[in-house]
């Protein structure tokens, strides 16, 4: 086994932590999370950390963390006091395990050197940077409020406060987005020395504002540049940043923890307004309005909207589904065994889009991902096994 395969393979026996800070100055037209826009609620802020320490307050006591995300959102928008505030909580109901990754998303308008130095100093030791682009009309378009100098200067302050693992977040595909733009993005994101890359490709949810300005005729991204752009961008990383998930690109040992026990079906607890979490087999996910979320924790009650605890096969094409993202693939199954005997799955061994290595389904041809994630969420357990 390669050590690839083993370090994505270990991530199943690993515990995480997820804690959803949802404010925003604004939200972005493509945006479809559990996002509170701050002009509206910044009185809440105060209100908020305070529910997420009673929350995980609730939470059932568990073996010590190896990951922690707070994502959103915008995390980087709270006081690091604030930060500090929740680590403690989470450290105190769980522990933390030795060199365990400690993360926080931010956008480069709040990212200055204090602030970084700050945030450095409650025991973040991860910074996923929300850059999305280096072309000022891109960004515009994106909604974003920071400029491209912004996104150069929240990686250098990164680094000033001693943040060692540092990922640049980028967005493909922006319609009025040239390849020159996106050959200058990533150009500039690799001068930079992350030590990890994400690039998303960007996508029309239902009911962003993004959705309602493209059904009003404006353009949408198109799929051929979208690939383009993908293969654009794998061919112009250093061979540093190893390949380790479809959208994600990693310097050794700086994989994202708290995303490689997602993908592993690990197990993992989640906070805050909207959040999901997987623990003991049992999928939970949290209340999406604010209100709700508040008066629902004030009141002594966890803020659950809804679980669900899967099948034995809907358990194993979960697996399959979400272990096939790794570049590593992952090991054969029923499932597995089903696909590649299967219409579809025959097509695509034949095509070169699948492929078996010893005991491991892999997916060869990344921007096709999807399309084999999609055959196997309609696989049907064959009578027998």
């Amino acid at each position: 086994m390669s050590d690839a395969a083993a370090t994505a393979d270990r991530a199943a026996g690993q515990r995480a932590a997820y804690v959803h800070i949802p404010f925003c100055h604004r939200r972005c037209p493509y945006c479809d999370f559990a996002v509170v826009d701050l002009s509206e609620q910044r009185a809440s802020i105060e209100r908020y950390v305070d529910a997420l320490i009673a929350e995980i307050a609730m939470e059932p006591p568990w073996q010590p963390l190896h990951a922690v995300n707070l994502g959103g959102g915008t995390p980087s928008i709270l006081h690091p006091a604030d930060v500090q505030r929740v680590l403690d909580a989470l450290k105190a109901r769980f522990g933390f395990e030795p060199g365990a990754e400690i993360s926080i998303e931010a956008n480069p308008e709040d990212w200055t050197d204090e602030h970084a130095a700050a945030l450095r100093s409650t025991g973040l030791n991860r910074v996923s940077l929300g850059v999305q682009s280096f072309d000022a009309e891109v960004l515009v378009a994106l909604g974003r409020a920071h400029d491209p100098g912004m996104g150069i200067g929240a990686v250098a302050a990164s680094r000033t406060a001693g943040f060692d693992n540092v990922n640049i977040d980028l967005i493909l595909g922006t319609p009025g987005e040239s390849q020159r733009s996106w050959q200058e993005t990533v150009a500039t994101a690799v001068g930079l020395g992350p030590d990890h890359i994400s690039a998303y490709a960007l996508t029309v949810e239902l009911g962003t504002v993004l959705s309602r300005q493209v059904s009003a005729g404006a353009p949408a991204p198109l799929e051929d540049d979208l690939a383009d752009k993908y293969e654009t961008l794998g061919g112009s990383l250093p061979a540093r940043l190893s390949h380790y998930e479809v959208s994600n690109w990693a310097a050794p040992g700086r994989e994202c923890r708290y995303n490689l026990t997602t993908w592993a079906q690990g197990e993992y607890a989640a906070f805050g307004l909207g959040a999901h979490g997987h623990r003991s087999g049992v999928r939970r996910r949290n209340v999406r309005r604010l209100d709700v979320y508040l008066e629902t924790v004030e009141d002594g009650r966890r803020p659950e909207a809804g679980s669900e605890i899967l099948s034995s096969w809907d358990r194993e094409k979960e697996r399959v589904f979400l272990g096939l993202r790794r570049r590593c693939g992952v090991r054969g199954g029923a499932v597995a065994d089903v696909l590649v005997t299967s219409e579809a799955g025959s097509r695509f061994l034949e095509a070169g889009v699948i492929r078996m290595e010893g005991e491991r389904l892999i997916v060869a041809r990344p921007l096709l991902t999807d399309a084999v994630a999609r055959e196997v969420l309609a696989l049907e357990e064959r009578p027998g096994r």
